[in-house]
């Protein structure tokens, strides 16, 4: 089985609609794909519709949190969607977007960006605004070459001269309304250093103690020493290991599939999961 429990849609900042993304994911070859967009489920529908034979969709979200001034995001997969204390956290941090994402247009603006707020809002269109879809516009102006060039402290990273801070949850209630709501939560690239400052590895203890049940070690923002250091945490705190490509469609160049995660840890994940099951696609043939 090939297993990629990390991607993103036009719901949040990928560029394929969720049913473009599915579809994708069973051309690719994958037998498990997760939806795990940011701060939101409003793709899972649309996804289920369309979902081909063969795959299976695993749903999640991706909720943004901070830890001790550092911000981390957090995995959340098969949880009950309708689970009040959790839908209304996932709202504060969807409706924090525009402010924070407005405030970052002015910021560049006042360092000579000509960036427009109206291309942002069109380029993130009905999905959640974040900062992928203002580095898209850095891209198009020529300011940067590519969207992860806009992640420096030049531009948009954590402490970076644009960035400006949103709404976060702590991560120890992050994953305490995670389990409330019958779901598995995952620490997301936790080693991911190019993106700014990452959450040091001595917490990875309490979030273990708090009930974090993995960590995301096979990411294309991980190198094979960091891989296996986590690994290594890992095992020390018997927290799951999961891989995936985080994928963001042509917003960023890694495709499906590009890390996996191990069956038996998918079978992990479901077996503790309760608020939500695994999806099996019957909505098309599969791509040939």
């Amino acid at each position: 089985m090939r297993i990629d429990l990390h991607t993103h849609s036009t719901a949040s900042d990928g560029t394929d609609t969720p049913a473009e993304l599915v579809r994708g994911a069973a051309a690719a070859g994958l037998d498990v794909v997760g939806l795990t967009d940011h701060d939101t489920v409003r793709g899972h529908a649309e996804a289920i519709a369309a979902l081909p034979e063969g795959l299976t969709l695993v749903t999640g979200a991706e909720l943004s949190c901070r830890l001790d001034g550092v911000g981390m995001h957090l995995l959340a997969y098969l949880f009950d969607p309708d689970e009040p204390e959790l839908a209304r956290e996932r709202e504060l941090l969807r409706d924090d977007r525009v402010p924070r994402a407005r405030t970052m247009v002015r910021k560049l603006q006042e360092l000579g960006v000509p960036v427009a707020w109206e291309r942002v809002a069109a380029i993130a269109g009905d999905g959640s605004v974040g900062r992928p879809h203002i580095a898209t516009a850095l891209v198009e102006l020529g300011v940067v070459e590519t969207v992860s060039d806009a992640f420096t402290p030049d531009w948009l990273a954590d402490g970076g001269r644009a960035y400006a801070e949103k709404h976060e949850l702590d991560p120890f209630e992050a994953i305490r309304l995670v389990k409330a709501a019958g779901g598995v939560a995952v620490f997301a690239h936790p080693a991911a250093v190019k993106r700014g400052r990452v959450v040091p590895e001595s917490a990875m203890e309490r979030l273990a103690a708090a009930g974090l049940d993995g960590i995301e070690v096979d990411h294309t923002d991980h190198d094979e020493p960091t891989r296996a250091r986590l690994r290594g945490i890992a095992r020390d705190l018997g927290l799951l290991t999961t891989g995936s490509s985080d994928y963001h469609g042509s917003r960023k160049t890694v495709g499906l599939g590009e890390c996996v995660t191990d069956p038996e840890i998918y079978g992990e994940i479901t077996r503790r999961a309760t608020g939500a099951f695994p999806v099996p696609g019957a909505g098309g043939p599969r791509p040939a």
